[in-house]
């Protein structure tokens, strides 16, 4: 096998799915590793390491893609990459296809065996490959939040933690799951009001136990939701339903009862969003301001600290990508159900079925 590793093309994009550390155990199992020049360096990796673990540096994508079995990634292919695609090829990084028309169609069109980091399943039900992206975006949101509030920017300037004889700014986080409970983590680590809203009353049991009446734990309805963000100086909308688009659970009305200044962080765009008023931005142009609302939706949060998010992507990573060089990708596909369940295309077919009702097939 020959695992292909291209620069990722996305703006901003920092993260590297292949270490020189997994290159050296992919080759230790028997794989050919091509690079592309320079891939590893945003997260702090240069290519002589690369070939110190036994990986051959190819200095243009296309030869990286044309040679492959398998191209590892951490972003999904954008438009200039469709056309590179080899017939049948194996793609293994993340895809949010719900979100992704275009996308699907083209690795339909290449009868690509799409392999999403976002779907694969763990033994617990849990979905260990989205978890540290999670992590890390949940936990990034405050800290992003947190500046956008700031006068200078066009915030309402406040200060989160506030000092004493002021109030302390106040956080809504739409979705206990993974990531709002990171964001709830920091939101109260810097000394924030925080309300949490989900569905789960689990969830909602969790944090109230974890935080002994710090943060409060509601009911995600329309009453509760209108209510909390029309109060909310920073909004962070972390809601997930793995490999399906995002529901819309904050409407343009509701977006427009915020105070003038307040932010919106959505961490649940790269499924399409959960607020009626989100849509994507870039690490170059990050934010923009609706019904004087300052809001942000960048698809590659994590890419903001690279040389983290590479280390926590490739270290749960591994053991599939292990799995696919020593057993081979049906054999490995065949006795790993967890694994199986990353396939979203297959043979010209979408094969997840979240993805599929997303997008009408």
């Amino acid at each position: 096998m020959l695992i292909g590793v291209p620069q990722e093309t996305k703006i901003g994009e920092t993260r590297v799915p292949m270490t020189p550390s997994l290159c050296r155990r992919c080759v230790s199992l028997g794989a050919d590793v091509l690079v592309e020049k320079s891939a590893g360096l945003s997260a702090g990796f240069n290519d002589a390491e690369y070939r110190k673990a036994g990986a051959s540096i190819a200095t243009t994508a296309s030869k990286v893609w044309k040679e492959a079995d398998l191209i590892l990634k951490v972003k999904e292919p954008l438009p200039t990459e469709y056309s590179l695609m080899k017939e049948g090829q194996t793609l293994f990084t993340y895809l949010h296809l719900a979100a992704g028309r275009e996308l699907t169609k083209a690795l339909l069109k290449k009868r690509i065996l799409g392999i999403a980091y976002e779907t694969v399943e763990g033994m617990d039900g849990s979905y260990p490959l989205l978890k540290p992206m999670s992590q890390i975006a949940g936990r990034l949101s405050i800290q992003i939040g947190a500046y956008r509030l700031q006068s200078q920017l066009g915030g309402s300037g406040v200060l989160l933690g506030g000092i004493p004889g002021t109030m302390p700014g106040h956080v809504v986080v739409i979705g206990g799951g993974n990531s709002g409970a990171h964001v709830v983590q920091m939101a109260v680590g810097v000394g924030a009001r925080v309300t949490v809203l989900d569905l789960d009353m689990r969830k909602l049991e969790a944090l109230d136990a974890e935080y002994r009446g710090r943060v409060v734990t509601l009911m995600s309805n329309p009453a509760n939701i209108e209510h909390e963000v029309a109060d909310a100086d920073l909004l962070i909308g972390a809601v997930l339903i793995p490999g399906a688009r995002a529901p819309t659970v904050v409407s343009r009305k509701v977006v427009k009862s915020m105070r003038p200044g307040s932010a919106i962080v959505d961490i649940a765009i790269d499924q399409g969003g959960c607020i009626e008023t989100i849509r994507p931005t870039s690490h170059e142009k990050p934010t923009y301001l609706e019904h004087g609302i300052v809001h942000y939706a960048v698809p590659n949060i994590p890419a903001l600290v690279g040389r983290t998010s590479t280390m926590g992507l490739t270290q749960a990573t591994e053991p599939y990508l292990a799995m696919l060089v020593e057993r081979g990708v049906e054999k490995a596909l065949a006795e790993n159900k967890g694994l199986a369940a990353g396939v979203n295309t297959r043979d010209g077919h979408i094969t997840c079925a979240a993805v599929a009702k997303a997008l009408g097939y």
